[in-house]
């Protein structure tokens, strides 16, 4: 059921942070072969590993899964942001996303 989703949502979070399968796969203490063999249905990748998948691609597993969001990671580093900011600042951020949100329809 997932092995379609995992595939695809690995190769396209790898492909966003310009890294290819290979180096991946050695960053997260694997083989050479191992994300390749995600990516192509081959193989899944067991919880640990999925957790460093995860924490490589600097997102939370519910990011991972999120189907909605194309762009969990810079989603990501934007929450960080936001949750250091007051009522004001965060009123001011909102107000600029909703004209960015309505400029683009």
């Amino acid at each position: 059921m997932y092995e379609e989703f995992i595939a695809q949502r690995l190769a396209m979070l790898r492909s966003q942070k310009k890294v290819s399968a290979r180096e991946m796969s050695l960053a997260i203490g694997q083989n050479e072969s191992y994300i390749n063999r995600i990516e192509n249905k081959i193989a899944q990748p067991s919880m640990q590993s999925f957790f460093f998948i995860c924490e490589y691609l600097g997102i939370t597993p519910a990011e991972f899964f999120d189907e909605l969001n194309d762009y969990p990671v810079d989603l990501h580093e934007v929450i960080l942001v936001l949750r250091e900011l007051n009522e004001e600042q965060l009123k001011l951020v909102k107000t600029v996303a909703e004209g960015l949100k309505n400029s683009g329809k």
